[in-house]
């Protein structure tokens, strides 16, 4: 059974490299299993490939402007990052992952409103985005929108149920509130 497991996880991967992007088919299964998936553990492989699907695009353009982008943010040149994301969404504005990682950015700046505008886009695009939906929990937070976090961070959890930062965030969250209302 566990060969057969990973050999279907290992099918979905290589399919990644030809098919790219939110519209790729095989997301509906691996969300599928993302929510049946035991723990932490097993969904891994499944968010992994789900994210591979997510940060593919066919334009070779569009995919290298993501790489670019990512190596901007993850160096903290988060400037250079929102120049390099907007640019692709201004090449693909339909490429799911462009508003999210612009997003992402914005939030990292502090631009809470930016970073929500963006999220909203990248649920249209993508509803299942659990990395939108967490991070939309995360601006709500840092604006002290703390009902609407809780929700966000919930919706995520529905898509992926085993995201333990979420899991975190949402007790501290609940915690919070528990001692505020004391």
């Amino acid at each position: 059974m566990r060969i057969r497991y990973v050999y279907s996880l290992l099918l979905c991967l290589l399919t990644a490299l030809s098919y790219a992007d939110q519209n790729d088919p095989n997301l509906d299964e691996l969300f599928k299993r993302l929510r049946r998936a035991p723990d932490a553990v097993s969904a891994l492989p499944l968010e992994e490939a789900i994210w591979q699907l997510w940060l593919s695009h066919e334009d070779p353009a569009a995919a290298n402007l993501m790489t670019q982008g990512i190596v901007q943010m993850n160096s903290g040149d988060l400037p250079a990052a929102v120049s390099t994301f907007t640019q692709l969404i201004k090449l693909t504005p339909e490429f799911a992952e462009a508003w999210n990682k612009r997003a992402t950015v914005y939030y990292l700046l502090g631009n809470y409103e930016a970073s929500d505008a963006d999220i909203t886009a990248t649920l249209a695009l993508e509803p299942f985005h659990f990395g939108a939906l967490s991070g939309r929990g995360l601006v709500y937070g840092a604006q002290q929108k703390f009902e609407q976090a809780r929700r966000a961070l919930h919706a995520a959890l529905e898509v992926n149920p085993n995201m333990l930062a979420v899991k975190a965030n949402l007790e501290a969250l609940d915690s919070m509130l528990r001692n505020r209302s004391i």
